[in-house]
């Protein structure tokens, strides 16, 4: 640490280090969603001491990551599925519990279970390379100099909105999923749907009880009637063969498409291609058609938040970072855990291992082990 810094949040003198740029540590996670909880249980189970050897960084106000954020009306019997952390399984709950409510409980009672050193509200702000072989993890409450970095970030604070002729003269109002709350506030509406993902369907469903709806898609969305073992690991390879290229990962829809339910049958048979423009009142295709909108609902997905990692100048030319399972090509003291292939419940579980296996290795001074 800098002679004369103190640096808030640091209450144990052995957390303090010499390198002189901040507090020294081996291992740094950052977000404690199902990716950076899972990364911590492995490390606490390789033998990382809490808070001395690993730490958890999150930047929100309590337990439970995007979670906390998900729509009210998203209910536990609705969700496509949420993978048990390592370790310890969910206890059954009411299937008409939100979402919002059940899953961060359920990650508060992991943390607490297994005494996570998890410290909140924390915001990380840069991830920089230290001329004494350390990665500087600068955040609004001071600086960690870490041996390897796990990012476990998500994407929920990074919502992609795509960008249309004529969108800043929409008189209407334009939300994203991420800050949608419920289909009341469009009763009576005319709602257009922006998106072919599993959201874009269920949200238009639910909108469409209380207010007429349009629903639209760049393309034509995949559709499968069932989805085997097989397939899934064929998805997953499409991905992970975007990120050892460099590219970004890409829509996990557009790689497992969408399942055939009623609800989806009776959506794709209303679906109209994308508008080519917006207008004040609504929106129009090439060919003359309109159609008049007091809402657009851009259920367009995310994009993952690695803002902070732009010290670090990893991105390739193709606009992704290179990844080699979840090892950064160019920087192997960086992991990023739930980033393409592993962008899922059970694949950051895997990927967390993974990456605590190899942090282990280089540490001890072994050279990564490719995946």
């Amino acid at each position: 640490m800098r002679a004369g810094v103190v640096v808030p949040g640091v209450t144990d003198a052995a957390e303090v280090g010499t390198t002189g740029a901040g507090v020294d540590i081996d291992v740094v996670v950052i977000g404690a969603g199902q990716a950076g909880l899972s990364s911590a249980h492995f490390l606490g189970r390789a033998g990382f001491a809490p808070h001395t050897g690993y730490l958890v960084l999150d930047h929100e106000d309590g337990p439970g990551g995007a979670w906390r954020h998900r729509w009210p009306s998203l209910r536990m019997r609705t969700v496509h599925g949420v993978h048990a952390l390592p370790g310890l399984a969910m206890d059954p709950v009411d299937p008409d519990t939100p979402a919002a409510e059940a899953v961060p409980a359920y990650f508060a009672a992991y943390e607490q279970h297994f005494h996570l050193p998890v410290r909140r509200p924390v915001r990380v702000r840069a991830v920089r390379r230290d001329p004494a072989d350390r990665l500087l993890v600068q955040t609004s409450a001071g600086t960690w100099a870490a041996r390897a970095v796990i990012n476990a970030t998500g994407t929920w604070d990074q919502p992609f909105w795509p960008r249309y002729p004529g969108q800043a003269e929409f008189t209407g109002r334009q939300l994203h999923t991420a800050d949608y709350r419920g289909n009341a506030e469009f009763a009576g509406q005319h709602v257009v749907v922006v998106g072919g993902g599993s959201s874009a369907v269920q949200l238009l469903s639910e909108i469409a009880e209380v207010a007429t709806t349009t629903w639209v898609t760049r393309r034509p969305p995949r559709l499968r009637e069932r989805f085997t073992p097989e397939e899934g690991r064929a998805a997953v390879a499409v991905v992970d063969q975007r990120v050892r290229a460099g590219l970004p990962p890409g829509s996990v829809v557009s790689a497992t498409g969408l399942p055939l339910t009623p609800q989806v049958r009776a959506a794709v048979a209303r679906r109209l291609p994308m508008f080519d423009r917006i207008t004040p009142t609504g929106v129009a295709w090439a060919d003359g058609r309109r159609i008049r909108a007091d809402a657009i609902l851009w259920a367009t997905g995310f994009r993952p938040a690695l803002a902070h990692l732009a010290p670090l100048g990893l991105r390739e030319p193709g606009g992704g970072i290179r990844v080699d399972g979840t090892r950064a090509v160019a920087e192997p003291r960086l992991h990023l855990v739930g980033y393409g292939p592993s962008a899922s419940t059970i694949g950051a579980n895997r990927a967390g291992r993974v990456a605590v296996r190899e942090i282990r290795e280089l540490l001890a001074g072994a050279p990564p082990r490719a995946a």
